[in-house]
């Protein structure tokens, strides 16, 4: 099954890309920004019959959805998307934008896996990744520069984040054992941002042990003592991972203009 797809990116910074996707010229002084989507899932809670980034919302795969607000951001040279062996489900016709078959069996190793493959095509380690998880379709071009404007001059990176809205509670045996104080509290959103130099490094560490504790990559930064910053993003960035979510995500995505 495929889905023939254009992604049209502007090439307005493209001078440090060839104009095949192959390989980077020497970078200038200002670090670059790429994209990585984690593409390789499966979505085994979404109830879909084959992988969720592919299911239709708004009368295109989820993913397209993604794809189409990173396209708009101007600041990017490059946006890879990273899916699984063998997976040719999406044929992108652009400069900018790579599909790579080196996914993982688990988010942590495809993100991995992605870094490795920038690094191994020419980017520095000083450059910078936005990593999105594909899922995340309602995001906007407006949050993805928010982030770079507060990352861009930071010595460890951030990532996109809500504060919690709601009461939360500790269980024990399906009864509230305890009431959380949520005043420092966040929901950890994507794109995060750190040098690809960093993430590499902390992911290899991290990779030793399988990956054990890793659900993104703000915590493969912290695990290596470093402290993310926290930049507010939207309650409307949120993953699709349930059947009902794909109902809120193609409402949400039709009201736009």
């Amino acid at each position: 099954m495929g889905y023939a797809m254009t992604v049209t990116l502007r090439s307005d910074n493209l001078s440090s890309a060839s104009s095949d996707g192959g390989s980077f010229s020497t970078p200038s002084a200002d670090a670059r920004c790429f994209a990585l989507l984690p593409c390789a899932g499966s979505g085994s809670r979404a109830g879909t019959v084959g992988p969720k980034q592919y299911e239709l919302v708004a009368g295109r795969p989820l993913v397209v959805h993604t794809l189409q607000a990173f396209a708009a951001v101007m600041r990017l040279c490059r946006v890879l998307v990273v899916v699984a062996p063998g997976d040719n489900f999406l044929p992108v016709d652009s400069a900018r934008v790579e599909v790579a078959d080196c996914g993982g069996t688990s988010r942590a190793a495809s993100v991995f896996n992605g870094v490795n493959h920038l690094l191994a095509q020419g980017a520095w380690p000083h450059d910078w990744v936005l990593v999105h998880d594909a899922a995340r379709c309602l995001i906007t071009p407006m949050q993805i520069n928010a982030l770079i404007d507060a990352c861009h001059n930071d010595a460890v990176g951030g990532l996109l984040a809500l504060k919690l809205p709601d009461t939360l509670k500790v269980e024990q045996g399906g009864r509230v054992a305890a009431t959380v104080d949520r005043g420092d509290k966040w929901l950890a959103q994507t794109p995060q941002m750190f040098r690809l130099g960093t993430l590499q490094a902390a992911l290899a560490d991290a990779a030793q042990q399988g990956f054990a504790g890793i659900t993104d990559e703000a915590s493969a930064i912290e695990a290596t003592g470093l402290r993310p910053l926290l930049v507010p993003g939207s309650a409307q960035n949120f993953k699709v991972t349930y059947p009902e979510d794909f109902a809120l995500a193609d409402a949400i995505l039709r009201s736009r203009p």
